[in-house]
C-alpha cells in the first residue's frame, strides 16, 4: 500500500507526451514521452492523482486520460518570437503547475524547464525530481544546449533538484564528478510482450532475416550508417522506423537514399500499436547513435529476446551481459550481423541472455515500485538522501 500521509498528488511535466499518453499522432515521441506513457498509468492504479502537463495539443481543454488528468500549457507556436519564452510559454507553464496543486513534481530530459520546474517548486514550497535522458544531460558543457539562458536555468534546475535520477553508472559518476550532485539509478520499464508474440531466435535460420533500426531521424542517431551497412549485405532486408522533428535537407537526402535501396523498408513513424510488429517479425536491432543514455528500444529488443547490435552499450552491458554485439563501424556491424545470421546457436545463446536480463531489472513490477519508494521518501524527507 502506497503511503497516502506523505503522497497523494503527483504531476509530470512533459511537453511533448500529449500523443504518447493520449495514441494520437501528435508531438514528440521519443523514450522520455515512452516512459511517461508508462509511468503516468501505473500511479494512477496506485491510487495516486496524477496530472500531466503538456502543450495545447489535440482537443481543446484539459481532458481526463485513463484516470491521468492532463494539463495543457499555451500551443508551442503561441505568442511573439523572442517574448514568448517568458509569455505565454513560462507563464502558461506556472499556471499550469498552480492548477495541478501535486505534492511532487517529475520532469525527464535537460532542459531550461528544469529551471523552471525548479523555480516553481521553490517558491511555492513543493518538492521536484529530476530524471536524466541521456548522457549529454550530465556532461558540464552542456553540449546540446545552444544559448546561455537554456544552460543557465538547467543548471538551476538540477542543483536544486530534491532528488536526481539518472539510468547508468557512467552517468552518475558524470553527475558527481562535473556537477557535484548524488544522483540515483533507477532503471527504465518496458512492459512484456504477450507470451505468444515472443521472439524465438532459433527458430529461424539465415532466410527472411531482418534487422530492425528504431529512433529518430537526425543526425545524432546517425541513420546513414545503417544504410551504408544495408548495401554491403544486400541479402538481408533492412526496416527503418522513425521520423524527423522537422522536414530539412538531410532528412529528404536520407528518405531518398534509403528508398534506393531494394533490401530497405523505409516506414516513418508508426503509432505505437504497430511497434510489437515491427520487434516481432525483426532478427536484431541495430543501433548507430553517436550516443545515448539507455535507449527504450533496447529494453523492446531484450522483451522480445532479439540481441542488440550498437554504436553504444550503457555501462557496458552488451558485452559484459552478452545481449548482442558493441560495433564502431559499418564494417563491424557488417561483421557482427553476419555471425548472429549464419550462427543460429549463437544468436540463441544472446537471444536467452537478452531475455533473462529484461526480466531481472525492466519489467514494470520490478522498475515502478522503486520510482514509488523514491517519490515518497522525497516527500517525507524533503532532501536528498
Amino acid at each position: 500500500m502506497r503511503n497516502e500521509r506523505y503522497l497523494k498528488r503527483i504531476c509530470i511535466v512533459a511537453h511533448y507526451a500529449y500523443g504518447a499518453i493520449t495514441g494520437e499522432r501528435t508531438g514528440h515521441f521519443g523514450g522520455v514521452e515512452r516512459q511517461v506513457s508508462l509511468l503516468a498509468p501505473w500511479l494512477v492504479s496506485r491510487g495516486y492523482g496524477v496530472s500531466l502537463l503538456t502543450w495545447d495539443e489535440g482537443r481543446p481543454g484539459d481532458q481526463d486520460v485513463g484516470g491521468i488528468h492532463v494539463i495543457k500549457m499555451c500551443r508551442r507556436d503561441a505568442g511573439v518570437p523572442g517574448l514568448r519564452f517568458f509569455h505565454p510559454r513560462w507563464t502558461s507553464l506556472n499556471g499550469a503547475m498552480s492548477r495541478a496543486d501535486a505534492d511532487l513534481y517529475y520532469q525527464n530530459c535537460a532542459e531550461y524547464v528544469t529551471g523552471q520546474v525548479a523555480l516553481w517548486c521553490k517558491a511555492k514550497g513543493r518538492r521536484f525530481v529530476y530524471s536524466v535522458a541521456s548522457d549529454p544531460d550530465c556532461e558540464p558543457s552542456l553540449p546540446k544546449m545552444e544559448t546561455l539562458r537554456e544552460r543557465v536555468l538547467y543548471r538551476y534546475g538540477l542543483l536544486r533538484a530534491d532528488r536526481v535520477i539518472v539510468q547508468t553508472r557512467k552517468q552518475q559518476k558524470m553527475m558527481k564528478d562535473g556537477f557535484g550532485v548524488d544522483a540515483r539509478i533507477l532503471p527504465m520499464a518496458c512492459p512484456a510482450p504477450p507470451e505468444a508474440r515472443m521472439k524465438a531466435a532459433n527458430a529461424e535460420g539465415s532466410r527472411n532475416f531482418r534487422v530492425l533500426w528504431v529512433g529518430r531521424i537526425s543526425r545524432i542517431k546517425r541513420p546513414e550508417m545503417i544504410l551504408d551497412i544495408a548495401r554491403m549485405i544486400p541479402d538481408v532486408s533492412f526496416e527503418i522506423v522513425g521520423a524527423p522533428d522537422q522536414e530539412d535537407e538531410y532528412s529528404r537526402c536520407l528518405h531518398q537514399a534509403a528508398r534506393n535501396l531494394p533490401n530497405v523498408t523505409f516506414h516513418g513513424r508508426l503509432p505505437r500499436d504497430r511497434m510489437p510488429d515491427m520487434f516481432q517479425s525483426a532478427s536484431l536491432l541495430c543501433c548507430t547513435s553517436a550516443w545515448e543514455g539507455f535507449p527504450n528500444t533496447f529494453l523492446e529488443a531484450w522483451s522480445y529476446g532479439l540481441p542488440v547490435v550498437s554504436t553504444v552499450d550503457p555501462d557496458g552491458l552488451i558485452g559484459t551481459e552478452g545481449l548482442g554485439a558493441v560495433v564502431g563501424d559499418p564494417a563491424s556491424a557488417r561483421s557482427a550481423i553476419e555471425k548472429l545470421r549464419r550462427d543460429v546457436e549463437f544468436r540463441k545463446s544472446i537471444s536467452e541472455n537478452a531475455w533473462r536480463y529484461y526480466l531481472g531489472n525492466h519489467t514494470l513490477e520490478t522498475v515502478m515500485p522503486k520510482y514509488e519508494r523514491t517519490f515518497i521518501e522525497v516527500v517525507r524527507k524533503g532532501k536528498r538522501t
